[in-house]
């Protein structure tokens, strides 16, 4: 592929910022002679002439032989939800503001806040879960299965006194864990939520 000889040398460098420094500053060369050995060395010798001309642009560090590193990007896992196994569906449905039914498929556990998230339904939760805000609302649509639900502590009920268009059968979706007496839930999504945080007013004590 090289030459004895003959060696690639490029007239300049070019840096992100359009700065080009000349070939007498800097010249690296590659010849297959220079390949198996020495390459690494010459390269981090441009290096560090690179990093003395324009500091804080080139660092380089010279890794263990055979060590590789690389970077891990997180993946989306859609709200930390899974999906069930067959035959062990319990299924929720969700009623947007503009009647439009979903329903889903969840685990037992599952709370509703949690399996919203995780099929693209828009329930906010900006406290992540934590019982300190309103804004995974919902609506039981039965009053028969609301009555199935075990009892709202003390800290959700302030929290839905924040809520809006409060009703007999509001409850947090955050809070709603399901069962299998809870198949078939049906939950309504107010129009609008109201972002008041239990920080909100402690901070102003």
């Amino acid at each position: 592929m090289f030459s004895q000889r003959s060696a690639i040398k490029r007239r300049c460098i070019r840096f992100p910022f359009g700065t080009h420094y000349p070939r007498k500053e800097i010249s690296i060369s590659i010849s297959k002679k220079t390949i198996p050995n020495r390459i690494e060395a010459r390269f981090s010798t441009a290096i560090l002439e690179l990093s003395n001309l324009r500091p804080n642009i080139y660092r380089y560090t010279k890794l263990p032989e055979n060590r590789r590193t690389f970077v891990k990007s997180p993946s989306n896992n859609h709200g930390h939800w899974t999906p069930p196994k067959t035959g062990e569906e319990i299924f929720v449905t969700f009623i947007d503001k503009d009647e439009v039914e979903q329903r889903i498929a969840a685990n037992k556990g599952d709370n509703l806040l949690t399996i919203a998230q995780g099929n693209d339904i828009e329930m906010e939760g900006a406290c992540e879960g934590s019982c300190s805000c309103s804004t995974c609302h919902v609506i039981v649509e039965s009053e028969e299965m609301f009555n199935k639900i075990p009892e709202a502590t003390d800290d959700e009920n302030d929290m839905l006194d924040l809520a809006f268009g409060l009703t007999e059968t509001s409850r947090l979706g955050c809070q709603i864990n399901l069962t299998k007496e809870l198949s078939g839930l049906r939950v309504k999504l107010p129009s609008m939520t109201r972002n008041l945080q239990a920080s909100d007013f402690s901070n102003n004590k």
